[in-house]
């Protein structure tokens, strides 16, 4: 048990029940900065993330706040890419995988701090509610592009299973904010399960890694959920966009 590693799964999943912001945008950069190999993180991150997100899954359901079409399109699209971007990466030898990951990780990072910030600021006021929306089937080959380009994406750096399709559902597409989260969680945990046996099947996990955030975490988001309703959440979304601004520049 390190205690260090608790109290990070601890931060960050507080962080994630209070904000909603995705776990990996905040736990990859600061499991780099201590001094965490690059592939070892992405690839913990991967598991971590799928057994977090499947307690999600499970509540989701009993709502039925889970549109498995939007699921099902997205997959067709993000599972392939990401096998592809497992694949690529196979291929360089350790040195130049960690040296491709880490600037990975800080560009994507900076794509998601932004779409962070695009959702807290432009929500509202782009979001077209009143304007006549194409149905999912109308749509079905952009969906599946889409899955292909962020599902590249996460399969590369671990991140943006959350923050960037939720935000093209939440401009493309008429959903509700509930089945947006819950269809968003439904897909993430398929593209994060697949390559987190990508990554055991290689060696890439470190297991008490997992296991001290997971026991720091799991409280965590308990009481940031809990809390949500009391605090103020935009200043908080803003000021994480922030931290992941940062991080992501610092990597590069």
């Amino acid at each position: 048990m390190s205690v260090s590693i608790v109290f990070i799964g601890l931060i960050v999943g507080f962080l994630v029940g209070l904000t909603g912001v995705g776990g990996a945008a905040l736990l990859t950069p600061i499991l780099l900065l201590i001094g965490i190999n690059p592939t070892i993180a992405v690839g913990s991150d991967f598991v971590y993330n799928s057994i977090t997100k499947m307690f999600g899954v499970i509540q989701h359901w009993r709502q039925k706040t889970i549109n498995f079409k939007m699921v099902k399109y997205f997959s067709l699209g993000s599972l392939p890419s990401a096998l592809l971007a497992f694949a690529i990466l196979r291929h360089f030898d350790s040195i130049k995988r960690d040296e491709f990951i880490k600037y990975g990780l800080g560009y994507i990072l900076i794509l998601v701090s932004i779409s962070i910030i695009v959702r807290i600021v432009l929500d509202q006021r782009f979001r077209l509610k009143d304007k006549p929306f194409k149905t999912i089937e109308e749509k079905k080959g952009l969906t599946i592009c889409m899955g292909a380009i962020f599902g590249f994406i996460v399969g590369l750096t671990s991140i943006g299973s959350g923050s960037l399709f939720a935000l093209a559902m939440l401009y493309l597409y008429r959903m509700s904010a509930t089945e947006i989260v819950g269809t968003d969680i439904a897909h993430a945990f398929l593209l994060v399960t697949l390559t987190g046996l990508l990554n055991i099947s290689f060696g890439n996990v470190n297991y008490p890694l997992v296991f001290n955030l997971l026991v720091g975490s799991i409280p965590g988001v308990l009481i940031g959920s809990n809390l949500s309703a009391k605090v103020p959440a935009k200043p908080l979304k803003a000021a994480m966009a922030l931290v992941v601004l940062v991080s992501g520049l610092k990597l590069l």
